[in-house]
């Protein structure tokens, strides 16, 4: 195997009709599910129609992005264990969420962070800064998944050129932004399903036939792994990543089980329950699909390593991208076959729906947040017509979609695995804070969430800037030269205590202000709700 050259010109046409029906499909979905009527409702929350089945596959669709499929595999097939621990963090995360915060945040909000944030601490000031972070949070998320789409649909698709891979990225970016603007919260749900299934589908084929080449024997696999990885026995060992610096695989782990399941567009699902119960059982599956999917990726993560190998896997990508479509050509044999084809075909079908419904999704929720938080609520004195809102929705979907797409088109050449770190760092140091305060502790007042949203996410950006995920590094940002100066490669260790010291302080020295228990009666008065879903008297938005 070398490189990428063994992919047949069968598969890639294959592909081609594959990718042209799933657009098809896909955005007929988005029409025949989007919102007929302009219903501020039905486009955020879908009329929570959903049933927790349903609610639980695009759950589980959001969390496992295309980053999270190619990127983990990648990291496994190279780097063995630290790419499992990496992996196993990503479930843990999402099993916090359920126990801790998906009810909590279901009975709270209703359509975007902002109107969590303000269930108790309500002014234009909270939303605008909720509107910011939403923004820093999952821009750059967005950014990176388009910019490694490029270079993948070429290798897909057999199209090495420069200017093919842009125009990969423009496509792709029009696309998102028109599921996100037509779609609404129901389109999109619906497609991260399809892109949940087929994903799912694609992943055990290849997991067992990764075991088969093996002897369905776990330990076989394993060992023969740690030959093909060119690191013997430490590839089954902690350090490869980390250089075996436990603070920074410490920080890393933290940022990811902190700050992965409290993103804007993976919380903005548990608005869509109809009920408390409801959202238990959307968790219920969105948590057993998420540790399937996770198993696979493993399996599969080590067989390219066994089947691949080290050298091979270099050559297709340097961070790993294409081992899951090289282990997909290897388990079936070097040779061209009529299985391997349609084995490819399935995988690359799978990647390619995770690229569509991931950036859609987190689309959605930067446009939710800009027209609900900052626009409706937060800039404005009058409320907005729901039309008019709408209409501002769809807007913002365009401009953040291009916004996004320009940027990734500008620098798909650079290595932007800082940019999925930072936007982890931001929710474990911000976001995370700010959610478990405000829908639990009693006391926790404006100047709190403030604190904790700016200084968790500008203590986040500023220390990222200091990382050799930035400069420094061959798997740096600017590769070139070398500026950085923090010792970890995330920010967790130092920015998610920050966050959550900003909002002590914040709110120890408002209650020298206003005293102790202003605060605390506030949220009496919607702990109920918040805590037991009890209905408590509407009020306007602010």
């Amino acid at each position: 195997m070398n490189g990428l050259t063994g992919f047949s010109s069968e598969a890639q046409t294959l592909s081609l009709i594959a990718f042209i029906t799933v657009i098809t499909v896909t955005l007929l979905l988005c029409v025949m599910t989007g919102p007929d009527r302009d219903d501020l409702g039905e486009f955020y929350t879908g009329y929570r129609s959903l049933s927790p089945v349903q609610s639980g596959l695009a759950i589980a669709g959001d969390y496992i992005s295309a980053g999270t499929v190619l990127g983990t595999i990648g990291i496994i097939a190279l780097l063995g264990y630290d790419g499992l621990s990496l992996t196993l963090s990503t479930v843990l995360s999402l099993v916090l969420m359920m126990f801790l915060l998906a009810e909590p945040l279901r009975n709270a909000g209703r359509f975007t962070m902002g109107d969590v944030l303000t269930r108790r601490t309500p002014g234009p000031a909270v939303r605008i800064t909720t509107a910011a972070v939403t923004l820093l949070a999952l821009v750059p998320l967005v950014v990176f998944q388009l910019a490694g789409a490029g270079d993948l649909l070429a290798v897909v698709l057999g199209f090495d050129t420069d200017g093919f891979k842009t125009g990969a990225i423009v496509f792709l970016g029009l696309l998102m932004i028109a599921y996100a603007a037509i779609g609404g919260m129901k389109g999109t749900a619906f497609i991260q399903i399809v892109k949940t299934v087929v994903l799912l589908g694609a992943s055990t084929a290849v997991a067992v036939l990764v075991l088969e080449r093996h002897d369905f024997s776990l330990p076989t696999l394993l060992d023969a792994a740690a030959a093909g990885s060119g690191a013997g026995d430490a590839y089954l060992t902690a350090g490869l990543q980390f250089g075996g610096d436990d603070l920074d695989m410490i920080s890393a782990q933290l940022t990811v089980v902190l700050g992965a399941a409290v993103l804007p567009h993976i919380t903005m699902r548990m608005f869509t329950a109809r009920s408390a119960r409801a959202v238990r059982r959307s968790m219920s599956w969105a948590v057993s699909t998420v540790v399937v999917l996770c198993l696979l990726i493993a399996v599969i993560g080590f067989g390219a390593a066994a089947l691949v190998g080290h050298q091979g896997l270099l050559q297709g990508d340097p961070q790993g991208k294409t081992a899951y479509l090289l282990v997909t050509q290897a388990v079936l044999g070097s040779e061209p076959n009529p299985a391997q084809t349609l084995l490819f075909t399935a995988v690359a079908t799978a990647v390619f729906l995770t690229l569509l419904a991931s950036v859609a999704g987190i689309t959605l929720a930067c446009a939710n947040t800009l027209a609900h938080d900052l626009v409706a609520h937060g800039v404005r004195r009058r409320r907005l017509s729901h039309t008019t809102e709408m209409a501002v929705a769809r807007a913002a979907a365009a401009g953040v979609g291009l916004a996004a797409l320009a940027v990734a088109a500008v620098a798909r050449h650079l290595n932007l695995q800082a940019l999925l770190m930072l936007s982890f760092c931001i929710g474990a140091s911000a976001v995370a804070p700010a959610l478990v305060y405000s829908l639990f502790w009693r006391r926790f007042s404006r100047a709190g969430l403030l604190g904790t949203l700016v200084v968790g996410t500008g203590s986040a950006l500023l220390l990222m800037t200091g990382t050799s995920l930035v400069s420094g590094s061959p798997q740096a940002v600017f590769p070139d030269v070398d500026f950085h100066w923090f010792p970890y490669t995330t920010t967790g260790l130092v920015s998610v205590p920050l966050g959550f010291l900003a909002g002590w302080l914040g709110t120890l020295l408002s209650e020298r202000r206003r005293g102790p228990d202003a605060e605390r009666l506030r949220y009496e008065e919607v702990e109920a709700t918040i805590l037991a879903g009890v209905p408590a008297p509407e009020r306007a938005p602010v």
